[in-house]
Order: C-alpha cells, then structure tokens, then sequence
C-alpha cells in the first residue's frame, strides 16, 4: 500500500520542528502499518481554513496518477479544518480511490462528523448528477448538429466559429502520415521517435507516448464518424483517412495487441483503511493472487502477516467481495431502519447546529438589533423623538443591513442540511442497489467506522453511539461471508 505524507503548520508560534514531528509521526504509523511512504507534501504557514495552499492542490492533482492510496496526516486538522473543503477534497480523493488517514486520532474525529460529512458528499454528487443531466440534453442536441461537445479536439481538426469540425490541413497531414506508416509495417516506437525529435506534438502540445499515439490510431472522428455517448452519426464531418486505411491500421493493431497485464490498481479495496487484525492490530491490506484455472481471487490479508510472515500472526486472509457484502449487509440492517434513521436525523442536525459558531452568534446579534428598533419604533409613536433617538434608529438599521448580509453569507457559504434533506438522502440509501460497488462504497464511508477481524468473530463498529448488534451464530454460517473462507473456528456468538 503506497502512502503519501501532507505536513502542515499555519502560524508564527509554530516552527520547522512541528513539520519534522508529523513527518516523524506519520512514518512511524505507515512502518507499523506496512505502508510505502512515496512522497511528503508540506504547506508552511498556511491556515487550513482556506484550501488555498499549493502543496495541498498539487497532491489532490497527483492522486490522478493512482501512484498512491492513502493520505497520511499527523491530525484531521493538518488537511482540512473547514468541514465543507474537507468533504469536497475528500471526495475527490476518493474517486481515485484514495482515503485521508490520520495516524495519531481514532479513524473518525466524531462519529457525527464523519457522517455528517459523507452526506455533504453525497448531496454534492447528487446535484451535480443533477446538473449533468441537465448539460447532456444540451449535449444530446449538439450531437444531433454534429458540433462540437467540449474536450479535446483531435490532431488534424479545428472548430470553427459556429463549433463545427474542420479540417487544419498541417496537422492533418501528420495524422495521414502516421496511419500510412503504421499500415505499411512501420512500428510505434520508430514512429514516435520520429514524431518527436522532428519536434512533431498532440493535440495538447506534448511529446507522442505509446498511448497517446495508439488513442490517435483507434481515433475514428478521422473517418468523418461523430461519436456522443450512444449517438453515432456517419460523415457528419470532415474525414481525414480513407476507410481502406483505417481497417489496415485496425487489424494490424489487433494483431499486436497483447493480453493486457493485471492491473492490481484497478481493484478498488473498498474497507481500505477501516480493516484490521483482531489479532495483532495492524492494519490489513489488499492481496491478490491467480488460481490453476488463470482466475485472479482477491484478498484482504493482516499487513502484519504480510511483512513478517505467519510466525508473527496467523489470521488467515479473508476474501474481499464477501467480506465487503457481508459488511454493507449488516450496516444496512443496523442503520437504515425507521429508528436508526430518525436518531441519526436528530443527531446531525443538532451537530451542525454546534459546527457554525458564527452563524447563532450574528443570529443573536440580529435578534437584539430587532427588539432594539422595535423599541425605539415605539417611542417614536408615543411622541419621544429627539435628534439623538433618530441618530440611533439610522444607526441600528445599518447594524441590522451588515448582520443580514454577513447571515446571508454564512449561510451561503456553509449551508445547512434541513431535516427534509437528511431523510431524502437516508431514503436514496434505503433504495440503493446491493450488487452496484459505488453503493456498497457509499454505505461504507458513511456508516461503517472500523472493521476488526478475529479466527472466530467479526467485529464492526458504526459511526454513531450503540452502533454494535450481537448475532447469532447461525446467522454468521448463513451469511455470504460463510461460503467464501470465513473462519472455521467460530464461538457460540458473534460481534459485528
């Protein structure tokens, strides 16, 4: 498991040794941990209230390259103290299957918070799954007119001003020459050295790959085919190759192309981070492995096991796609029902009702300026006015303007979830598809805090209090968890 370190400190009164501390700290976790420590990120003196520091946005770009899995940081706070940037950036993390891990704090600061923040994640994916369906009927009607939908134009093509495709006739000379070479046996690798030294580039000005070059290959806007999402218009522009060239280029292409290697970064270990050994503690860490028949399995393994070998721990491995049903099961039948849901409901919004300090102190303040003009207002209806109780009046009222508008603000800023929307989105839970992985994810980062695995029990603890159920059991052999290398020794009950 490949990690990477954000350090951070944001005033005067702390120095480069508060940097070499969480350095030191986070390497001791990721050591104990069987983590690969692949880079350090540090911002120095810059407040985590702003998610304007460089370092921060360079990891969030970095984790595009899947190069790593985990963000270690010595506090929750290091990366974030605005819980709203916190559940934005987490998110995008999380698209690349990357977690925020803290190595001296338990997995949540608060039960409430985590949540609370898994449900501005979701209710962010949400309206901007909303707000995409939106944009692609304006896409779908582009499509129809053959114009052009945004992204990258292809080498050899220009869009006009009415944002339709046209032929740049430089680039397309390029585009004709590198399919007429590769149709006439020529290699990849000799062309692109050729592309580059002639100082030749893509679309986006950078040196010709392996894959940037096969993508112009299969690229068929070059036989005049317009492509949006299930929309496929034949000469809706301007070719560039023949048909007769493009099938050349095609079957040689299929006639190199080898059995791509298993790419273990695509697996995405969804307990990632939230499982551990029961018996010894660490961490446990995703394992795969081919049978006889070619079939790769997949394995969630004590990390302690893994470095030092079964002399030191002897839980066996467990496999991951029952595990993780097992694991989304119980979570839905603990958290979902009527009572979790209404309990839950009443805890979050109280939660965010103490997260905004400013926001009840304006609040009051406002409420104060009122009961100050309705009570000058008065006596100005009973006959008490003087030029001291107008100046006053005028003075409130532009008190009472500033305070709206900072509400205003604030509320815009850091809006608040109202009770309507909390049980919309433990609804959208309720309906959720059990074999969909996103939903599995979902229910996981929300509800699931920690999962500890022992020779003869399971144990998960939720994000909120009384979140452990004692099973039966027969329950346990019944589950999915059973079938697929469950422990065999169980006692007479299980935790979970």
């Amino acid at each position: 498991m490949n990690a990477v370190i954000y350090a951070r400190y944001s005033s005067d009164n702390q120095r480069e040794e508060s940097i070499e501390g969480q350095l030191r700290e986070c390497r001791e976790y990721a050591e104990r941990n069987g983590m690969n420590v692949a880079a350090a990120y540090i911002d120095r003196a810059l407040s985590a209230k702003t998610d304007d520091r460089p370092q921060f946005q360079q990891m969030i770009r970095d984790s595009n390259t899947h190069k790593f899995e985990v963000v270690l940081v010595w506090k929750l706070d290091r990366f974030s103290r605005n819980r709203y940037d916190s559940a934005n950036y987490k998110r995008k993390l999380a698209q690349n299957h990357v977690r925020v891990v803290s190595a001296t704090e338990p997995i949540s600061n608060t039960p409430e918070g985590i949540m609370l923040e898994s449900l501005l994640e979701g209710m962010a994916e949400y309206y901007s799954a909303e707000l995409s369906e939106k944009v692609s009927r304006g896409h779908k009607e582009n499509a129809l007119k053959a114009k052009f939908n945004g992204g990258p134009v292809p080498l050899g093509y220009q869009i006009d001003a009415e944002q339709h495709y046209q032929i740049e006739a430089s680039s397309a000379a390029l585009v004709q020459e590198a399919f007429r070479r590769y149709a006439d046996g020529e290699s990849v690798r000799a062309i692109i050295a050729s592309f580059n030294m002639r100082g030749v580039r893509t679309a986006q000005g950078r040196l010709f790959t392996k894959n940037s070059f096969q993508t112009l290959l299969k690229n068929r806007r070059y036989l005049g085919e317009y492509r949006y999402k299930d929309t496929v218009i034949p000469d809706a522009i301007p070719a560039i190759i023949t048909p007769e060239i493009f099938d050349r280029v095609q079957k040689r292409c299929e006639q190199n192309k080898k059995a791509p290697a298993h790419a273990r970064t695509d697996v995405n270990y969804m307990l990632t981070t939230k499982l551990f050994c029961g018996k010894c503690g660490a961490m446990m860490a995703g394992e795969s492995g081919k049978s006889h028949t070619g079939t790769w399995h997949y394995y969630y393994k004590c990390g302690n096991r893994k470095r030092n070998g079964r002399t030191v721990c002897d839980l066996k491995s467990v496999r991951k796609e029952p595990l993780e049903r097992f694991v989304v099961k119980a979570a839905i039948e603990k958290a979902l029902n009527e009572d979790t849901i209404e309990l839950l409901t009443q805890k979050l919004l109280a939660y965010q009702s103490r997260e905004n300090t400013r926001l009840p102190v304006l609040q009051a303040t406002l409420k104060d300026v009122n009961k100050r003009i309705e009570n000058i207002v008065s006596a100005i209806e009973q006959g008490i006015i003087t030029p001291a109780t107008r100046q006053r009046l005028d003075e409130l009222e532009e008190q009472r303007k500033a305070l709206e508008t900072n509400i205003l603000q604030e509320q815009i800023a850091k809006p608040l979830l109202t009770r309507e929307q909390l049980l919309f989105w433990f609804e959208r839970f309720r309906q959720g598809d059990l074999s969909d992985p996103a939903y599995q994810q979902n229910i996981i980062d929300c509800f699931v805090n920690s999962v500890y695995i022992f020779d003869d029990r399971f144990v998960v603890n939720f994000n909120y209090r009384d979140g452990d159920k004692l099973v039966s059991l027969q329950e346990v052999k019944s589950s999915s968890l059973a079938e697929y290398g469950a422990p065999k020794t169980v006692s007479s009950e299980a935790v979970f």
